[in-house]
């Protein structure tokens, strides 16, 4: 199995990298393409995070490399602004002390 790495992709229709005044149903049955495209490319997609209202949206996905999300969004025609390569940080993570 190859060791999974967490991206976060990023669309914003004022660079047309998401559909401008997308409803609700219209969105999940264009996530769900998205997901059997990342499926083919062996991506877990997390979740994402969507403003329908402001026209953008964030999706966190696990893989094994950027490309292979760059190839799930090419597969599926879903056009990105940025993938990043995340890790996971909590408040334990950056010596968060509770007390005050």
């Amino acid at each position: 199995m190859k060791r999974m790495k967490y991206f976060i992709d990023t669309h914003d229709h004022r660079s047309g990298t998401f559909p401008a005044g997308i409803a609700k149903p219209d969105f999940g049955a264009f996530f769900a393409g998205y997901e059997k495209a990342a499926r083919d490319e062996e991506v877990l997609v997390l979740s994402a995070q969507v403003g329908l209202g402001e026209g953008r949206a964030f999706c966190y996905n696990a893989a094994a490399d950027a490309d292979a999300v760059r190839r799930a969004h090419e597969r599926a025609g879903l056009p990105f602004d940025s993938i990043t390569e995340v890790a996971m940080v909590t408040p334990g993570d950056l010596g968060f002390d509770p007390r005050p």
